[in-house]
């Protein structure tokens, strides 16, 4: 286990499915863990499960105003943000380009893309002044294949890695460390909500051939340590058996 007792994380989309693993998989590892979703209630149980390394944060990743505030109360509770896991998303609804609402279209952008920009604007000026910092973005095969009645997420998660990039090439020589993580298809409420549309191969797999949120979550904590920097700028592949070996999963 990665000892990140001198780390303090933010974790959004915390409140369940990867984002709730992670969390719990960075406090066992020792680290302070802002905890940031729109799901006040939940985030609470999750805070009394583990202890007084957990701080919630209720508010939503596509206000901009709202995930600087979360920044700073995450500065005033433990210090600055040194692990940002961007790990937020949305897919529903599941439309054909044609037929899909703008808005609701629009609105997985704005989680997906924009929520992602505003928590690495909002945690770079401070990990730039100590010199340190990583920025790990949870991304997904669609990032880089197209798939039917998803022009929302796969647009997103490929702006996303391209955002990784960005990172990267900006502020690589300055001690911070952007990476995205690829999971693969993981069991979460969101495979649920692809599994009722019923469009597209995805939504045809068995509950058990997705991968449980687990794997995903000791694999953030993983990225963070020393042995995944020749990772840094890229994006990791959970299906990639080799990756899976040296992180330690089956």
């Amino acid at each position: 286990m990665i000892d990140l007792s001198a780390e303090t994380v933010i974790v959004t989309g915390a409140s369940r499915g990867i984002g709730a693993a992670s969390v719990r998989a960075f406090a066992d590892a020792g680290a302070k863990v802002a905890a940031m979703a729109r799901s006040a209630d939940a985030l609470k149980e999750l805070a009394d499960e583990i202890g007084a390394n957990v701080l919630p944060l209720p508010g939503d990743i596509a206000d901009h105003a709202a995930v600087n505030q979360a920044v700073q109360a995450c500065k005033a509770q433990f210090g600055p943000a040194t692990i940002l896991v961007n790990n937020a998303g949305a897919i529903d609804p599941i439309a054909h380009l044609a037929t899909s609402d703008p808005a609701a279209w629009g609105k997985v952008i704005d989680i997906n893309l924009k929520g992602v920009y505003y928590g690495m604007h909002a945690v770079l000026p401070d990990m730039l002044n100590s010199g340190r910092g990583t920025i790990i973005t949870v991304s997904s095969g669609a990032a880089h294949n197209p798939i039917e009645a998803w022009s929302h997420y796969c647009s997103s998660k490929a702006a996303c890695a391209m955002l990784t990039r960005c990172v990267d090439k900006e502020y690589g020589d300055q001690g911070i460390r952007a990476m995205g993580l690829s999971p693969g298809t993981v069991a979460t409420e969101m495979q649920r909500e692809i599994k009722s549309s019923g469009i597209n191969p995805v939504s045809r797999l068995n509950w058990e051939d997705h991968i449980p949120p687990e794997w995903p979550a000791q694999a953030l904590v993983w990225m963070c340590g020393p042995n995944a920097d020749a990772h840094i700028g890229r994006e990791i592949s959970l299906r990639d058996e080799s990756i899976r070996a040296q992180i330690g999963l089956a």
